[in-house]
């Protein structure tokens, strides 16, 4: 089988899911996401999923295009871009039959792959067995393990806590300080300064408590629960970072296209 005629499918469309498709994008692998019909991305400028409501998102010079029916998806692919559907539970896997399908929503747990779906199922993060419901899991916690390929067992657990910029975590992070209308002014690669209102839900403000520039936030009017992930700020205050793939992203994607050639190139 050529490596080029592989056909993967990603579930979700977010910062991690995105740094994957990408990668298997700029490597000639045949791709398409699926995703929940309203997604909630925070570092949006870096997330393919951003096409359901814009009909095509381009992150580093590759584009995702909405499609409303499988039927479009050779379309896209002839055109050099990535189909990209509202399709929570991946059902066109019947119909494209897929080489690999990759769980990369970032769930923490499985929402229903089993290693009888594809010849390669991979998971990203927690919530997976290799071995069991995956053939590999890739590791998505940062430090010395971040971006290994699982061949059996299950990825480190959820610390809950942000990874370190600069010294700051937990910090870094905007959260809805209640349940309701998330709101702002703001806008990513805004330059905020600590103390500065960020946004708002419903009146009650979220303020920052570093200053940096905005590499996350919420789409205006999204409904979120009280602690919800809202947006986040980059100590680093570098521009650049917002719009561009991560190193952790970079790190995950490696992964993952070892695991592909590991089964394939043979």
């Amino acid at each position: 089988m050529s490596l080029s005629s592989l056909k993967v499918l990603v579930r979700g469309g977010g910062e991690q899911a995105t740094a994957v498709a990408h990668r298997l994008h700029q490597g000639h692998f045949r791709v398409v996401i699926v995703e929940a019909p309203h997604p909630e991305a925070v570092r949006r400028e870096v997330a393919f999923c951003e096409a359901i409501y814009d009909k095509e998102k381009t992150v580093e010079g590759v584009t995702a295009r909405f499609i409303g029916s499988a039927d479009d998806i050779f379309g896209m692919w002839e055109k050099d871009i990535i189909p990209l559907m509202a399709d929570p539970e991946a059902k066109v896997k019947t119909v494209l039959k897929p080489d690999v399908i990759i769980d990369a929503t970032i769930a923490k747990r499985n929402l229903g792959n089993k290693m009888s779906d594809a010849r390669l199922v991979i998971g990203l993060g927690v919530g997976f067995t290799a071995g069991r419901d995956v053939h590999v899991v890739i590791e998505t916690k940062r430090g010395h393990n971040l971006g290994r390929v699982i061949r059996l067992g299950e990825a480190a657990p959820d610390t809950g806590i942000p990874g370190e910029i600069m010294g700051y975590s937990a910090e870094r992070v905007l959260r809805a300080p209640q349940a309701g209308i998330f709101t702002t002014s703001h806008s990513i690669g805004d330059i905020v300064k600590a103390g500065d209102i960020i946004a708002e839900v419903d009146g009650m403000p979220i303020n920052a408590v570093i200053g940096g520039v905005i590499r996350g936030l919420l789409r205006n009017g999204t409904t979120v629960p009280k602690g919800m992930k809202s947006g986040d700020i980059d100590p680093r205050g570098v521009k650049e970072y917002c719009t561009t793939i991560s190193e952790k992203g970079r790190a995950i994607a490696g992964g993952v296209l070892e695991a592909i050639l590991a089964e394939f190139n043979v």
